[in-house]
């Protein structure tokens, strides 16, 4: 199964922040905000959504299509991919414009605070599909995630267009993205992706119901943290699966990016949902346990332990042979 992860391309700037933000912020003057926080540790990371997707569905073994745009800095970067798994040919590099930057404050009740420096990421919007599909002799599935916007809606249409099954997945967009924007995105969809923040925030702007949505969509997929996932479709039973017991908690970002490349990952191999989702929640500990979204490093034999003690027997069995 061939699968294209379009999205942003981004290196990560990772801050910690020893105390709260909460205990900063004054009620009466949010409209007035002016914080500087003394952090005590930076590290400098790889990330952006489709590559973070893409590393760990290149851990699994599943070669994945990354599609999105970088700048001529990318080098060193492609070549971490390239080593993992990642078919990174289809992406584009800006003549002028640096690579995306991420810069994220992390507090001590892991509450963040981050900005997105755009750069090349805004050309992504040039990227076609038709020729990713030509060059890998078609597409089985995209996965359209945070993106230049632009980017985002073209994608979007030209897989309506070209019958190609997409993935939806707004993320950090859905807070700059009007109603008329998330409805082209969501409708026609065979998975949306979301945390259950996100689920409100899309209903509310979009002004449909959760049941008017399950219309629309194939597959509603909620990440709920602590507590699991939640997959919905009209008119069948819906899956619910928890996550595997932590080791410890050491950094959470990249963990919805880790979730749909294992999610991603099962779709690829072929497993039912239940299955997917499962590999998509131990990835995400995996990541939550390590700083950085491409720290981590699956040992198959390792992986396998915890998978079977979250999951039982029979479920480890149905991913052993895929994951070899």
């Amino acid at each position: 199964m061939r699968i294209a992860v379009t999205g942003s391309i981004a290196t990560d700037h990772l801050m910690t922040f020893p105390g709260r933000f909460s205990d900063q912020l004054v009620a009466d003057q949010l409209h007035t905000v002016s914080l500087s926080f003394l952090v005590d540790q930076l590290d400098v990371r790889r990330g952006g959504v489709a590559a973070n997707i893409a590393f760990g569905m290149g851990q699994l073994g599943t070669r994945p299509i990354l599609v999105g745009a970088a700048g001529a800095d990318f080098d060193e970067y492609r070549a971490w991919l390239d080593r993992h798994g990642v078919d990174t040919d289809s992406v584009r590099i800006s003549e002028t414009l640096h690579t995306a930057r991420f810069v994220c404050t992390t507090d001590a009740d892991h509450n963040q605070i981050g900005s997105f420096y755009t750069g090349a990421m805004s050309e992504a919007r040039l990227i076609e599909l038709k020729t990713v599909a030509d060059r890998v002799g078609g597409l089985d599935l995209v996965s359209i995630g945070a993106d230049d916007p632009e980017a985002m809606l073209r994608h979007t249409e030209e897989c309506r267009t070209r019958s190609i099954p997409f993935a939806a997945d707004f993320s950090q967009q859905i807070a700059r993205m009007n109603g008329d924007e998330i409805r082209i995105l969501l409708d026609g969809a065979t998975y949306l992706f979301s945390n259950e923040y996100e689920k409100g925030l899309i209903e509310t702007k979009t002004g449909w119901t959760d049941e008017e949505i399950l219309g629309r969509v194939g597959h509603r997929v909620t990440t709920l943290g602590a507590r699991g996932v939640r997959i919905e479709r009209a008119g069948e039973e819906t899956i619910e699966v928890g996550v595997p017991d932590e080791e410890r908690k050491a950094d959470p970002t990249g963990v919805g990016d880790a979730f749909r490349a294992g999610f991603l990952s099962g779709l690829a191999w072929g497993v039912p949902l239940e299955r997917a989702a499962q590999v998509g929640c131990m990835l995400a500990t995996l990541v939550i346990e390590t700083v950085g979204t491409q720290e981590y490093q699956l040992r198959r034999g390792h992986f396998m332990e915890r998978f079977t003690k979250a999951y039982g027997e029979e479920a480890a069995e149905e991913v052993q042979e895929h994951l070899g």
